[in-house]
């Protein structure tokens, strides 16, 4: 990849400069930085594509897609979602443990010569653009290039991946608040909770997966009980949707056998874990627990 990139924005690049004759210049550089002259020509919406399935888009977030002229998405998007863009060319420009299609830089600059071209541009996220999401800082970059812009809400994995295995983030007398916070990195993790009162809150940590006995083992050494329910929910809303129920000491010690390297997951630690299986759903996906390592049924709302 680091060999390729180069050509990669090359070419993208390319499709966008309508000023040059490219296709007799195939060695010709082409800047990424947009023309001052033209820069409020486009417009780029930043569009959360929700946690998968693509019956959770909202109505304007298909309705941006099938305008799209240019979609730039992430690692979690669904191709069936991107079926609704149509017309659009359609780039990747995820990043996943590491693996970074292009930098951040980039993906800004090629959003703003994009709109600077008149193009209509989607930038298509996992979830929600404005959680853990990057979303921000591209709306930033957006208003001092002079690119209008417009935010899509979506659904983000955070309330989405523990209804849908039947677990509410809020239960009356169980637990009235939540934290949503990234385990990326470890001392960033270790900074939000330090400061709760152990086992206060509904805990949901997003793009934790590779890191979960760590985390875990800090919840504990910062006094939450070991035998604190919590749940995994791997591939949330898709087919191959897969939940694992137990304690936070199992996540410590590393039990949860319920997705391979690079999967993405939804961890969830607090009593509200409890209440799953409580309710009757509709449909329901395989679920283990943690503390047999028994297969059983958890169920799940219906798509």
């Amino acid at each position: 990849m680091e060999q390729r990139r180069p050509l990669l924005l090359e070419a993208i690049n390319r499709l966008y400069d309508t000023e040059r004759n490219v296709r007799g210049k195939a060695d010709e550089h082409v800047r990424l930085k947009p023309d001052a002259t033209d820069v409020n020509s486009g417009h780029v919406s930043l569009v959360g594509a929700g946690p998968g399935d693509p019956a959770l888009l909202t109505r304007k977030a298909i309705a941006c897609l099938r305008a799209a002229d240019l979609v730039l998405y992430d690692a979690l998007v669904d191709e069936r979602v991107l079926r609704y863009a149509r017309h659009a060319q359609r780039f990747f420009v995820g990043k996943r443990a590491g693996r970074h299609a292009l930098s951040q830089n980039n993906i800004n600059a090629l959003m703003i010569r994009a709109a600077g071209r008149g193009r209509r541009v989607v930038r298509l996220k996992g979830g929600d653009p404005f959680v853990l999401g990057r979303g921000g800082e591209e709306a930033v970059a957006l208003a001092a290039a002079g690119v209008r812009c417009d935010v899509v809400p979506g659904i983000t994995s955070a309330i989405a991946a523990p209804a849908l295995a039947g677990i509410p983030v809020t239960h009356r007398g169980i637990a009235s608040a939540f934290l949503v916070v990234s385990g990326h990195d470890e001392q960033v993790f270790a900074t939000a909770v330090s400061a709760l009162a152990p086992n206060g809150v509904t805990l949901v940590v997003l793009m934790g997966m590779a890191k979960i006995a760590a985390l875990a083992g800090q919840l504990i050494d910062c006094g939450w009980v070991p035998e604190t329910p919590a749940a995994v929910v791997v591939e949330a809303s898709l087919p191959g949707q897969r939940a694992w129920r137990g304690r936070l000491a199992d996540l410590a010690a590393d039990r949860v056998a319920l997705a391979g390297p690079g999967a993405a997951g939804t961890i969830i630690i607090g009593d509200v874990v409890s209440v799953a299986g409580a309710a009757s759903f509709a449909a329901d996906t395989t679920s283990t627990t943690g503390t047999t390592g028994s297969t059983e049924r958890a169920y799940v709302s219906r798509r």
